[in-house]
């Protein structure tokens, strides 16, 4: 195929860019620097080439006041102003005066939802449905709803789900940019990350840093749920069952915890979107295999350029973050899904899914039922009052999703995660309440009674 010599150009220029960042640094005036910008430079980019931290540069931008303009997306083929607020960030380079912000921030109290970026495997339209629900009650209790997504074949990212849509990646940098932004005027009451699954929990952390809200459970609590050591010490404190598990930060721990479990084993990176590189372990090959080949395709690439040759160090590297999880794996088991809304004291456990496939397979390639079809009354009254338990120990305000597996009777503790789930679109239209909507107003601070009294 022919490539239009102007696309090579700019390649060419990027990568020339590139190279004199590497040799030179950043540059220390705002035009030049507005210029990296504008070609497309991430601060983490410039950090990885000029081997610094990404807070580095985002401090030499807001000291040389670098920030993006927001320009809305023209619907109107220029013949009049646009009407439609469906905003995306330009570097521009200021002419006369200050640059234009096409944003037009209101006054009113604001409420921001990350969306789930783009649709992946594990990870898709269950999400965006809570994010259209959510934007939809806040605006119904009067807040101003603003989204910020990169999906165009989502309903989140029409132009009138939302009062405000940023149509923007969703990593630190963009994210707080935007925020930014929407703190020049009116209140921000908080940021809400439950609902766009994995991706925007894996920004909590930074936005909590930057002193933004965290509406609904707290970044803590959310990584108290990810943490192996931590979520354990939780399981042993309230009495409940896990399968036997360990945590392993390199290769050769892999090794001795597999040792130490024994096959078969239930193995998964954690901090993961939707069951990536989850695997069953039956023996020492698929081990060697998983932790040689499958493992490796996780590595981010500012990893692999650090450890070009060497193999072992990459994985180390990427599992001194982002430990994998053994679990005994449960022969024979069935696997449950429990959804729950809480508001930190009451809760409400809004369905309870038996899977038709065993324990093992994930639940984004398996079937189930509500109501559960062969558990028995008194084991679906010990999953409700586990999870109401689980919910107000970890001060849950909002969604919450349980999976479990129950073997001889009885009840394990597969994995909690403390945001909205693939299953809450189910659930609701199941049993005929929008859980979504009222878990949006449990995080905009309503009781979970006052919550349901509007639905």
């Amino acid at each position: 195929c022919k490539i239009d010599p102007w696309f090579l150009e700019q390649i060419a220029g990027i990568v020339a860019m590139e190279a004199r960042i590497r040799e030179h640094g950043i540059p220390e005036d705002a035009v030049n620097l507005r210029m990296l910008k504008a070609m497309g430079f991430s601060d983490a980019r410039l950090a990885s080439l000029t081997k610094t931290d990404a807070e580095v540069i985002q401090k030499a931008r807001e000291k040389l006041d670098v920030h993006p303009v927001y320009k809305r997306i023209d619907t109107c083929a220029a013949e009049f102003a646009s009407p439609t607020a469906y905003m995306y960030s330009t570097y521009e380079v200021p002419f006369a005066g200050a640059l234009a912000n096409e944003a037009q921030v209101s006054s009113r109290k604001k409420v921001v939802i990350l969306g789930g970026g783009p649709n992946r495997i594990g990870q898709g339209i269950e999400f965006d449905y809570c994010c259209c629900h959510a934007a939809f009650a806040l605006r119904d209790a009067g807040y101003e709803a603003i989204m910020i997504n990169c999906n165009p074949e989502t309903v989140s990212t029409d132009y009138d789900t939302s009062d405000r849509l940023y149509f923007e990646p969703l990593t630190a940098e963009d994210v707080l940019e935007i925020l930014r932004a929407e703190q020049a005027s009116g209140e921000l009451v908080g940021v809400i990350v439950q609902f766009g699954g994995q991706t925007p929990l894996k920004l909590a952390d930074a936005l909590e840093k930057a002193g933004i809200p965290i509406l609904g459970t707290s970044p803590d609590m959310i990584d108290l749920a990810e943490d192996r050591d931590r979520f354990q010490k939780l399981l042993h404190k309230l009495g409940l069952s896990q399968p036997k598990n360990g945590i392993a930060y390199s290769v050769e721990q892999a090794r001795l915890v597999a040792g130490e479990l024994g096959f078969p084993l239930v193995v998964r990176p954690s901090y993961v979107l939707g069951g990536r590189a989850m695997q069953i372990i039956h023996d020492e090959g698929m081990l060697q295999t998983y932790l040689l080949d499958t493992v490796p395709g996780l590595v981010p690439e500012d990893i692999k350029q650090k450890y070009p040759n060497d193999k072992t160090g990459q994985i180390n590297t990427l599992l001194g973050k982002n430990p994998l999880l053994f679990d005994t794996y449960l022969s024979g088991a069935i696997e449950v899904d429990v959804d729950c809304l809480c508001d930190g004291k009451s809760t409400f456990v809004s369905g309870i899914l038996e899977h038709i496939e065993e324990a093992g397979i994930h639940s984004g390639d398996s079937a189930c039922s509500l109501p559960v079809h062969s558990l028995p009354s008194e084991l679906v009254d010990e999953l409700e009052r586990q999870t109401s338990a689980l919910a107000r120990a970890l001060n849950v305000g909002g969604l919450m999703n349980v999976q479990y597996a129950i073997k001889d009777g009885t009840v394990y503790v597969l994995e909690v995660n403390p945001r909205a789930s693939r299953t809450v679109p189910f659930v609701a239209k199941t049993i005929g309440r929008p859980i979504a909507k009222i878990a949006a107003r449990i995080m905009a601070g309503e009781k979970l009674e006052d919550a349901f009294a509007h639905y």
